[in-house]
């Protein structure tokens, strides 16, 4: 099943989570009544080997994985979740923009097709985002990734509201031309997705995916708290 496929809240919306285990996984996914991408980032393991064998162990509870960077979306990560994803048959990673498109082909070269984003970071200013430090236009970032054959993008980081009216523009710009999803991270959590959500709900984007670890995750265990995860959907569905 692919990313696209999932049973979306309100017909556009999923979350992204992080799992330590497959039970977390199970946990999370229940939490969010099956609107939860589960994920790891790949800077958690110290081998390939190991990152693919925890894909898999999240795959036997979830369709869909989410391989993410790590390090705060540290873009020299980004052979590392290629190289689990072809181990493991995530269905979801995340890139640097200018990996991307790479990464997707090499991907469909070896027969697994996966959504692939690809990371820009806010600029300040509204109509623009910034591509490996060059501030450029919001609809010329938006034609090349077209023109690239991505069809997601990862934009971080937010700063929790701060760069909102940002994403507010990029969302609807990307849905005028076609890209499917967009995907905000950073400082997001119980206390501003309600205002995230309704922001960007009348954009026409055909999926949203927040990603929110931070403030869900238990410091000391590292696993992601069901009733977190539980009380950010309730949220959102009121």
């Amino acid at each position: 099943m692919k990313l696209y496929d999932l049973n979306k809240l309100d017909g556009f919306l999923l979350f992204n989570f992080l799992a330590k285990d497959k039970e977390n996984a199970r946990e999370i996914i229940e939490a969010g009544t099956g609107f939860i991408v589960p994920g790891i980032v790949s800077s958690d393991f110290d081998s390939i080997e190991a990152g693919i064998e925890k894909v898999k162990e999240l795959k036997e509870v979830a369709p869909v994985v989410s391989i993410g960077l790590g390090d705060g979306g540290n873009p020299e990560n980004w052979e590392k979740v290629l190289k689990i994803a072809a181990g493991s048959d995530p269905g979801h990673i995340n890139q640097p923009f200018e990996k991307s498109s790479f990464s997707k082909g090499y991907l469909q070269a070896i027969g697994l097709d996966q959504v692939v984003n690809g990371l820009v970071t806010p600029s300040g200013n509204v109509g623009s985002v910034k591509l490996a430090g060059v501030e450029i236009k919001v609809e010329d970032f938006v034609n090349l990734a077209i023109s690239m054959g991505i069809e997601s993008i990862k934009f971080m980081p937010l700063k929790g509201t701060v760069h909102l009216e940002e994403l507010v523009y990029l969302c609807k710009a990307a849905a005028e031309k076609g890209i499917l999803s967009v995907e905000p991270a950073g400082g997001i959590s119980s206390d501003n997705i309600v205002e995230i959500i309704k922001a960007v709900k009348e954009t026409g984007i055909s999926l949203f995916m927040p990603h929110i670890f931070g403030s869900t995750i238990d410091k000391l265990t590292g696993r992601t708290l069901p009733e977190e995860v539980s009380k950010i959907v309730n949220l959102v569905r009121r």
